[in-house]
Parts: C-alpha cells; sequence; structure tokens
C-alpha cells in the first residue's frame, strides 16, 4: 500500500482528502451544524484544496493567508463571501485538524460592510404582489409578508403547520434549528383557506412539481423576478424583501422591537436593532434644526454690501 501511495501521488492526495472529509463532515454533525452550513463549509475546503492541488493538511498559515489575498484582489468576493470561507477554514483547522494557532491571527476575518436593506411601503407591497402571475406564487410571497417568514422557512410549511384555532403559524426548525411561532392574520388566513380550496395539498401547503417534494426556493425566487420586471417599482424586490418590509412595517405600527425578535427568530436583538435606523416613524417624526430657524434659507445668496475704501 504504501510504495502505491508513493507511486501515484493524486491517488494519495484523494485517499487523503476522502478521510479528511469524513472527519471534518463526522465534526460537523456531531456539532449539530445545520446542513447547509455542512455543505457549505465542505464546498470551501475543496475549493481551498483545489487552489493549491494540495490536501489541507500539507497547507499552512501563509498559504491560508495568500488564499484569502487571492479571494479578495484576484476573484474580488464581497466581504460576506470571504468570511464564509474564513468560517470554513477556521472549524478545518481548529476542530478537525486540532491547529493551536491563535486563528484570529492566522485566519483573520474581513470587516463587513453595515448595510441597511432598501424596505418597500404597504402600497408598494400590495402592488408588487398584484404582479406575481401564478396563485401558488402569491400565496407563498404574501405568506413571507404576512408572517415574516425566510423563503427558506415558508417553502417547508405543511398543512399542520397552519393552526387557525390557535391563529398561529408553526415555524418547524427555522434557521439555527429554532422552532417558533408567528401570528396567523385572519386575511392571510382566508388567502392560505382560498389556496387550500383550489390545490387541495396534501402534506406540503406549498407542493413543487416533483411528487413528494415541496416548491423550491429558486422557483419562488424565479417568480419574484419575474413579477419585479412586470412592476413598475423602481426597487429592488427578493422574497427577503418581504420579510424586511414586515418587520420596517410593524415597527412603524408601533410594535416593540423585542416582539419583532421573537417574530423574526433572530438570535441577538441587536440584529432586529437595525430596523429602527429604517423606520419612518423613528427618523422623520424628529424635526430638522432647519425647521428650527426663524426664517426660510434664501435660494440666492444675499449679495454683500459694497466695499467703500
Amino acid at each position: 500500500m504504501e510504495g502505491l501511495l508513493c507511486s501515484k501521488p493524486h491517488f494519495a492526495k484523494e485517499l487523503f482528502m476522502t478521510f479528511l472529509r469524513q472527519r471534518m463532515t463526522e465534526d460537523m454533525q456531531v456539532r449539530n451544524l445545520a446542513l447547509n452550513t455542512q455543505t457549505s463549509y465542505l464546498q470551501q475546503v475543496s475549493l481551498f484544496a483545489r487552489h493549491f492541488d494540495k490536501s489541507p493538511e500539507q497547507l499552512g498559515p501563509e498559504d491560508i493567508r495568500n488564499y484569502q489575498v487571492y479571494l479578495t484582489n484576484e476573484r474580488k468576493l464581497a466581504p460576506g463571501s470571504v468570511l464564509i470561507a474564513v468560517a470554513a477554514l477556521r472549524f478545518l483547522y481548529k476542530v478537525s485538524l486540532r491547529k493551536d494557532w491563535i486563528f484570529e491571527e492566522v485566519i483573520p476575518a474581513p470587516k463587513k460592510p453595515q448595510t441597511l436593506p432598501i424596505v418597500l411601503s404597504p402600497e408598494e407591497v400590495l402592488q408588487f404582489l398584484s404582479c406575481v402571475g401564478a396563485a401558488k406564487h402569491r400565496a407563498i410571497l404574501t405568506t413571507c409578508y404576512a408572517a415574516g417568514l425566510r423563503i427558506s422557512e415558508a417553502v417547508r410549511l405543511t398543512i399542520p403547520d397552519i393552526d387557525s384555532a390557535r391563529m398561529v403559524i408553526r415555524i418547524d426548525q427555522g434557521k439555527g434549528q429554532k422552532d417558533r411561532y408567528v401570528m396567523l392574520s385572519p386575511t392571510l388566513r382566508e388567502i392560505l383557506r382560498n389556496w387550500w380550496r383550489v390545490e387541495k395539498p396534501e402534506h406540503w401547503l406549498f407542493p413543487g412539481d416533483i411528487e413528494g417534494q415541496h416548491i423550491s426556493k429558486d422557483a419562488v425566487e424565479q417568480a419574484c423576478q419575474k413579477a419585479r420586471s412586470r412592476c413598475p417599482i423602481p426597487k429592488p424586490v427578493t422574497p427577503h424583501s418581504l420579510r424586511h418590509a414586515f418587520a420596517v412595517h410593524l415597527l412603524e405600527s408601533g410594535t416593540d422591537v423585542r416582539t419583532i425578535q421573537l417574530l423574526l427568530g433572530h438570535r441577538s436583538l441587536a440584529t432586529t436593532a437595525r430596523y429602527l435606523r429604517i423606520a419612518t416613524t423613528r427618523v422623520c417624526s424628529t424635526s430638522s434644526p432647519l425647521d428650527l430657524l426663524p426664517r426660510p434659507v434664501p435660494i440666492e445668496p444675499t449679495p454683500a454690501p459694497p466695499q467703500h475704501f
């Protein structure tokens, strides 16, 4: 076996990568990381190994630094994309390969810009939803807005999740593998009842084209973009835009931030609090100091008096 590995270095590398991939997968499973996180981490480590054509076990801090420079300067990836690679490599070297590095120095994380989402007004939400063609797509996008759901949560709703007796919707294992309840709007209840009467879904509230499976996120996102192309609204619109609108519109109507945090399923209150910087009731209700001046500011500058010498 040793002679075989020496004579076929690519075979040896692939054998090791298979072992390392399995170990990393088990380490993530033991820690109960979300399936999407596991898939993303494995993909990032694979890209890292392919960049150098070596097993990660044979690569060190200088290689990692060069790779981050490559992602930033040559690939020109956004900080958020680089952060995913950083998280994957930190997990690999800290957990699976058990390196005793100071990871904040060896694998530094880029500073992510603090941006605010572009939010639709209630009138724009109504205008956009009226441009959604298929009844299924309109129902699911309406649900995203009415309950503040992520698209990944909306597509996985089942019939029993809609509790009309208690007027709540159960979100089963949302982001972070957390269950939660959100309100069931009476208007949304009627929309979903009409949808059920027409299509008679049996398990998934929004079944997909493949029997036994729910509608895919891609299908909803494509429907969203088609509606956006038909809608005269100049703002960008995605399914997540409706979740942002849900939070801001609740805040503007007087709902406290803590309640909105629970409805959105945010782990940190600081994540929810950023909507305070968007809500017009908080931002626009403050008077500008310009309005406190004793008289209007002239458009044309006042001519300077003539100088006498």
